[in-house]
């Protein structure tokens, strides 16, 4: 529950307050959701090509993943780790972004 105070809403619960024009601000910048960069600042997009720049070891699996393995066709999603992905000899994966850098 919120009410109007001059020039921002505020809070009846806890006192918060925030202007009225984030309020009226365009929904769709809202829906656009996070940008994701690779360890370079690189926007990733779905569908893109990106090499592992360590190594990582891998729960679960006798080897780890080794630096300068190249996955294709990456899906972001949010979370912690960013990237869905398939990886030859390692199956399906999550990956986070900071760990690849766009090939």
């Amino acid at each position: 529950m919120s009410y109007e105070d001059g020039l921002v809403f505020v809070c009846a619960e806890c006192a918060h307050e925030w202007p009225k024009e984030a309020a009226t601000a365009d929904p769709a910048a809202e829906t656009e959701g996070r940008s994701f960069r690779d360890s370079n600042g690189n926007p990733l997009a779905d569908g893109d090509t990106v090499i592992v720049i360590k190594d990582l070891k891998v729960k679960g699996a006798t080897s780890t993943l080794k630096a300068g393995t190249k996955v294709k066709g990456i899906r972001l999603v949010e979370g912690d780790h960013d990237i869905d992905c398939r990886i030859d000899g390692f199956g399906a994966m999550k990956l986070k972004s900071e760990f690849v850098r766009k090939a």
